[in-house]
């Protein structure tokens, strides 16, 4: 009976220690998110600002430095685009790239581009104009629906359009292109369009529109009857959906989602929150990053942090008024921010959910690390290429690409 007892024990230890070798291996094999790391190192930014402003919270500019410990490599996978503005991975993983002129490429993660793809009307391509953004709807694999931006001229000048069409079978032309939105009036120079697509998860579509950059057209970011200096949100169809904040508001377009901006090139969904984030480009100083809210005024040109690029102050040098958003972060000297993506993959878990953003005449990609909404680190990547970050997204295999002004593809990956 004795040994019987014994046996039982031994047994009953075996199928413990067994049970709990399977629960640690299984925990090992599932992914967690990293905590984010909060910056303990000087700021990258040491540039002298070009104004005195104090920011209104702790950690709103200028922020502690961070450094990735994980191996990385930035390849450039592509060259010769022409004038590239936007960058996009299809459901199969390729990448869609839209050129200024009025073309579109498609190229694999090997970086072999096919011939320009056409199919688009006429864009007004000068200066800050073209084709712009492109997003594939949420169902293109069966429908080989793109949406994109562009600046359409009319006999009045340019605006900020959006329209959708659908990619040939034989991949070489876009077939069926219609205008679903234009940002009225029309204005007539070429800067300002703002221009990056978003989509939720509903399928609906955020756009970012430009003020224009004229001083005539600059209040029209405060004005809810314009499409200028706005996060726009439609249906598929071009519709405002019905949730919209102004939608029954008499006098203003239907459409808007958020007003007061300057000109928003950068627009991503956070990957767990589903929350709404833009980066805009401030004048002489004040760039920004904000966390967007149905109805929220962002301030343009009421508020900011920058000034004019003759030196003299804007609204009075006013960086805060009731019933007006701060940024979540600002850039004094500029970052000139583009395009930016949330970092989604687990390829290096360090990365997770952080912000890059393309950086213009900074010439390289910011990585914002975030918590609780709240920018708690920074870091420069790629800043010895000596190149105009124009966007930067994520692909199917787990790596960044972006695209550059002088017409490069990279690769950003764990080694």
């Amino acid at each position: 009976m004795k040994i019987i007892r014994i046996a039982a024990l031994i047994l009953l230890t075996w199928l413990f220690v067994s049970a709990s070798c399977i629960e640690q291996q299984e925990s090992v094999e599932q992914p967690t998110e990293q905590e984010p790391q909060a910056g303990n190192l000087p700021p990258v930014e040491t540039g002298k600002a070009n104004t005195g402003y104090k920011p209104a919270f702790e950690g709103q500019t200028r922020i502690a430095g961070v450094k990735t410990t994980t191996p990385y490599e930035a390849t450039v996978i592509a060259e010769g685009l022409s004038r590239p503005w936007a960058v996009t991975a299809l459901p199969d993983g390729r990448l869609v790239i839209t050129e200024k002129s009025g073309t579109m490429r498609i190229a694999t993660t090997e970086g072999i581009v096919t011939p320009p793809i056409t199919g688009f009307p006429p864009v007004d391509d000068r200066n800050q104009g073209g084709l712009l953004d492109v997003a594939p709807a949420p169902d293109f694999e069966s429908s080989r629906i793109l949406y994109f931006t562009f600046a359409e001229k009319g006999a009045e000048g340019s605006l900020t359009a959006v329209g959708k069409g659908k990619l040939s079978a034989d991949e070489t032309i876009i077939e069926n292109f219609q205008v679903i939105f234009r940002a009225i009036p029309y204005f007539d120079n070429s800067m300002h369009f703002g221009s990056r697509i978003a989509l939720d998860s509903e399928g609906n579509i955020f756009v970012s529109t430009g003020e224009r950059s004229d001083l005539r057209t600059r209040p029209n970011a405060q004005l809810l009857n314009t499409g200028h200096g706005k996060v726009i949100r439609i249906t598929a169809e071009g519709q405002p959906v019905a949730d919209n904040p102004f939608i029954h508001t008499a006098g203003a377009l239907p459409e808007i989602y958020s007003y007061g901006h300057r000109n928003p090139q950068g627009v991503d969904i956070h990957p767990v929150t589903r929350e709404l984030w833009l980066s805009e480009m401030g004048p002489r100083g004040g760039d920004e990053i904000n966390l967007i809210k149905p109805g929220k005024n962002y301030g343009w040109p009421e508020i900011t942090y920058g000034i004019e690029y003759s030196g003299a102050p804007i609204s009075e040098g006013a960086t805060q008024k009731e019933g007006m958003e701060q940024p979540v972060y600002y850039w004094d000297p500029v970052l000139s921010p583009s395009g930016m993506a949330f970092y989604t993959s687990n390829e290096i878990p360090e990365w997770q959910n952080n912000l890059f953003i393309g950086g213009l005449s900074s010439k390289h990609i910011a990585r914002i690390v975030l918590k609780d909404n709240r920018v708690i680190g920074e870091e420069r990547l790629l800043s010895g290429e000596n190149q105009r970050f124009r966007d930067i997204g994520n692909g199917k295999d787990g790596a960044l690409y972006a695209v550059t002004d002088e017409g490069r593809l990279y690769r950003i990956a764990r080694k």
